[in-house]
């Protein structure tokens, strides 16, 4: 190794994996090139989240065949981001890279996150220059964003995309971190406020179905507001407050018309009516009252992010996963 190779950042890369053998050796290969190239030491951390394929076959090969590779298998599917957490607090390099298994982020671009990182900051998200998804799934992406925006307060939120890097000591802010909701951006708000973007590839799948359903994007935007964000119970407190407001303008209205003219608003449907609007609004934040109460009931479980399998190479460092 060369003199300029030893001023290079050392980068441990984290994969989450999940139905993607037949990717996966695509993107090693793609990722050892790169990583030569813009690594003065590095590795690749594959975390197998419970897939319905050979994906674990595959990266148990690789790891045998790449002394860079490292697999951990999970004993269950529990979500991108926990698969996520599991390969950060595995990572033992001075940043980190994350990027999916789909080939949609290209290896190539790490280089780029990486030079914006030297500018001076913690976290530097590769945002997409153009999306390669349909309509609706663009719309569901732009909604996770809000929420994310509004569980963090940055504007940055806007840009973030699975493919990052950071600085591997901010993992020390959430250190402690055991929810079973998880969500790796809201967690390094935790420990920094320097965030930048900077414009990437984003290619179409050639491979496979997309394991992000529209579904999903929806249940992870509902998971990670209420549970990083107290937006709703503020909503909640404005509707009540609106509808209390408009209580009162009805009674002045029902007042004042008996002392101008003698006489009370009829009918039933109108008093139907009000009943109707003021249970909806008292029953909407109820169940907002209750997602929060259901976290909580989780948190107390304290039920843990993930749990490991199996670990290949667990002889080495990496193996002291917990």
């Amino acid at each position: 190794m060369t003199d300029s190779s030893q001023e290079l950042p050392s980068v441990s890369v984290v994969v989450p994996v999940f139905n993607s053998e037949l990717s996966l050796p695509i993107l090693v290969e793609r990722l050892t090139k790169t990583l030569a190239q813009c690594a003065g030491a590095y590795e690749i951390i594959l975390v197998n989240d419970d897939s319905r394929d050979r994906a674990w076959s595959v990266v148990c090969d690789l790891s045998a065949a790449n002394d860079a590779v490292q697999g951990i298998s999970l004993t269950r599917n529990y979500g991108q981001h926990n698969a996520l957490l599991c390969g950060v607090r595995a990572a033992r390099h001075e940043i980190i890279v994350t990027i999916d298994d789909d080939l949609q982020h290209p290896p190539e671009e790490i280089p780029s996150l990486l030079a914006r990182l030297s500018e001076g900051y913690d976290v530097v998200y590769g945002a997409p220059a153009s999306e390669q998804h349909g309509l609706l799934r663009d719309l569901a992406s732009q909604f996770v964003k809000l929420a994310l925006q509004a569980s963090t307060g940055y504007e940055v939120a806007r840009s973030v995309s699975a493919f990052r890097a950071f600085r591997t000591y901010l993992r020390d802010g959430f250190a402690q971190y055991r929810s079973p909701n998880v969500s790796i951006d809201v967690l390094l708000t935790w420990s920094t406020t320097r965030f930048a973007t900077v414009k990437v590839r984003h290619e179409k799948r050639e491979i496979g179905p997309s394991n992000y359903t529209l579904r999903k994007l929806l249940v992870h935007a509902v998971n990670m507001i209420t549970s990083f964000s107290t937006l709703p119970l503020q909503i909640a407190s404005v509707v009540g407050f609106a509808f209390t407001l408009f209580g009162f303008g009805i009674l002045a209205w029902v007042v004042g018309r008996w002392i101008l003219f003698g006489t009370t608003v009829p009918g039933f449907p109108f008093l139907a009516s009000i009943i109707a609007i003021f249970s909806g609004a008292q029953l909407f934040a109820l169940g907002i009252i209750g997602e929060y109460l259901a976290r909580m009931h989780f948190r107390t479980m304290d039920r843990p992010a993930y749990t490991i399998r199996t670990v290949t190479k667990a002889d080495e460092p990496n193996g002291d996963v917990q």
